[in-house]
């Protein structure tokens, strides 16, 4: 008896196991099924794009690409901002309205891939992306010195920025900028595979148009209404492709800003470095700020990575500040 149950047991397992074989077999086929719609449908949806999201800046060749920029309100000097890792320049609206109402002319930009610019070559590691703004200010008319903002990493590109490029540099206001130390070196070393992996999976689901149809709640709360009116191109599948390019070059990009980290590198450029509140950085973010005589270490009032969104009029007393440290 025993022997007669086992058998019987044997078959009704390997009859369970087949039937669901068939069911996830089916489901593959349903998934593959969707996914080709959304693919087919996202295609479509995004040869309308340039009428239904138009850029809302131009575009300005710098070598073989173009690059978006938006630049609004007049007086100098002019406040250059760079997004975060992830993030278009439409992140910054609503702080270059803040600073057109104190005369403050500025302009945001797309790094190459994200938002409304054309993809550039590689590696994308932060000292390419600085020459690129570089070239992209040169081309644009926009006369400098310019007041450098950059957030998170794109602290990185506009620190790479005033390191090659200083005569360009009237100050520095960095945003929870991203760390360059070795101890982040180390930890990003393995972290890059798994963010780089996540990310290629957002632009896999952007590009079957799961970001078409979630593209709000991918924003980042209290984000400018330009970002969310946008966001099948914000966070579309070539912003999602080419936050993976700049993640698998984040080794690179930490090594090129921690040898330009020297003491008194800034000299006497006006520059504040804001932190957020429980910042682990803080000893650090102290340090950049000693790399000007006319450096200053501020802490928010919030602990959230975007301090331009949490508490704007800090941002924005910061980059006022700076630029008038640079007026005669």
């Amino acid at each position: 008896m025993g022997k007669a149950r086992s058998g019987r047991e044997r078959r009704g397992w390997r009859r369970w196991l087949r039937a669901v074989g068939r069911v996830l077999g089916w489901a593959a086929v349903a998934l593959l099924v969707l996914a080709g719609a959304g693919y087919g449908a996202e295609t479509f949806a995004a040869s309308g794009d340039a009428d239904r999201h138009p850029a809302p800046g131009r575009l300005v060749d710098v070598g073989g690409h173009r690059l978006h920029l938006r630049c609004v309100g007049s007086g100098g000097p002019t406040v250059i901002l760079d997004a975060g890792w992830g993030e278009a320049g439409a992140t910054w609206d609503d702080v270059q309205t803040a600073l057109a109402r104190r005369s403050l002319r500025s302009c945001s930009y797309d790094r190459a891939g994200y938002g409304w610019s054309e993809a550039g070559p590689g590696p994308r590691d932060a000292g390419r992306a600085a020459e690129e703004l570089h070239t992209l200010l040169e081309r644009s008319g926009e006369t400098g010195p310019f007041v450098l903002v950059g957030h998170s990493y794109g602290g990185h590109v506009v620190r790479m920025l005033a390191d090659r490029h200083p005569g360009q540099v009237a100050g520095l206001v960095l945003v929870d900028a991203t760390e360059a130390s070795e101890r982040v070196a180390r930890e990003i070393d393995g972290l890059t595979p798994v963010i780089v992996g996540q990310m290629r999976l957002y632009q896999v689901a952007a590009r079957i148009g799961l970001t078409r149809l979630f593209g709000e709640e991918l924003a980042v709360a209290d984000s400018p209404a330009l970002v969310t009116k946008h966001a099948p191109v914000v966070y579309g599948p070539g912003s999602m492709g080419t936050a993976a390019d700049e993640a698998s070059s984040f080794p690179a990009s930490t090594e090129l800003v921690r040898a330009a980290e020297r003491p008194g590198a800034w000299g006497r450029t006006p520059a504040v470095v804001i932190g957020t509140s429980g910042e682990p950085s803080g000893e650090y973010y102290a340090g950049l700020a000693r790399m000007s005589s006319r450096g200053r270490y501020v802490v928010a009032g919030t602990d959230r990575h975007y301090i331009h969104l949490a508490e704007p009029e800090l941002v924005i007393g910061a980059i006022a500040e700076v630029a008038a440290a640079d007026r005669p």
